[in-house]
């Protein structure tokens, strides 16, 4: 398996997170992996084999080979094709906005097809981003088209980035209430301005963001107590902490360990 990351250009930082390439011949490639939601937009061109995505009433349909990915409030449970082969564009959580005329609301734990997103204009990018010969092409590709987007856009609404800041930097661990007192704005008006920009409310970011600090220390730490785990994590209790990593992955802790877990983190960077 090849896992690789890369800066964005030093004027798209604001919005784009980072983009990674990930490769896994066939013979290697899980029977399904499970995408845990991570608070960002994704695009994502499977320059490689198809995927395919098993939706939580038992359908499931073939991915486009490009798309955006809108903000996961569930598990996303995808199957490899064959041999993976794919480039990723990850944007901040409150990133994306500028560059879609869609309600970011509508593809809320959907896939939308790149030319049903951004027309002709995202046919013509899909194509040579899939048809590149390397990552460092690709990533040229995909910036020319973000740069033509943003060029005519507003800018980032400064309390959601430095809100979206704040959630990162305390790995979800501050009540709504923390973060409006803290940002000197009313909980209601910062709930609709995260609404718009981010397609999440801020409680359910700061959900998502703890989760995934708590998935990276399972990776990472010889964790001997999913009490400890769950206190550390600033979670009631070990009852509260399955729950809710049970509503996000859709397995409890203990299923969840293992191979599924490796696989699912490199969809958060």
């Amino acid at each position: 398996m090849k896992h690789r990351i890369f800066e964005p250009h030093k004027d798209l930082a604001s919005f784009v997170k980072c983009y990674w390439t990930l490769e896994i011949p066939k013979a290697e490639t899980p029977t399904k992996n499970t995408i845990v939601p991570d608070g960002c937009i994704k695009m994502i061109f499977h320059y490689g084999d198809n995927y395919k995505h098993h939706t939580l009433n038992g359908d499931s349909f073939i991915l486009p080979k490009s798309f955006v990915i809108g903000q996961l409030t569930e598990p996303y449970v995808v199957e490899p094709m064959g041999e993976t082969a794919t480039f990723f564009v990850c944007f901040h959580p409150n990133g994306f906005l500028p560059f879609t005329t869609l309600s970011i609301k509508e593809f809320e734990n959907c896939a939308v097809a790149f030319k049903d997103m951004f027309g002709e204009d995202g046919h013509l990018v899909s194509e040579q981003v899939l048809k590149a010969n390397s990552t460092l092409e690709r990533i040229s590709f995909i910036e020319s088209f973000l740069f033509k987007k943003i060029a005519s856009k507003h800018s980032i609404d400064q309390i959601v980035k430095s809100t979206v800041e704040t959630i990162l930097t305390a790995n979800g661990q501050f009540s709504v209430d923390v973060l409006s007192k803290k940002h000197q704005i009313h909980r209601r008006q910062l709930a609709r301005k995260f609404s718009l920009s981010i397609g999440l409310s801020p409680k359910q970011l700061s959900k998502t963001i703890r989760l995934q600090a708590a998935l990276k220390m399972l990776l990472i730490e010889d964790v001997t107590s999913l009490t400890g785990l769950a206190y550390e994590n600033e979670y009631y209790d070990q009852a509260h902490f399955i729950k809710e990593f049970k509503e996000f992955t859709g397995l409890t802790p203990k299923e969840f360990y293992g191979d599924d877990l490796k696989m699912s983190l490199i969809f958060e960077s």
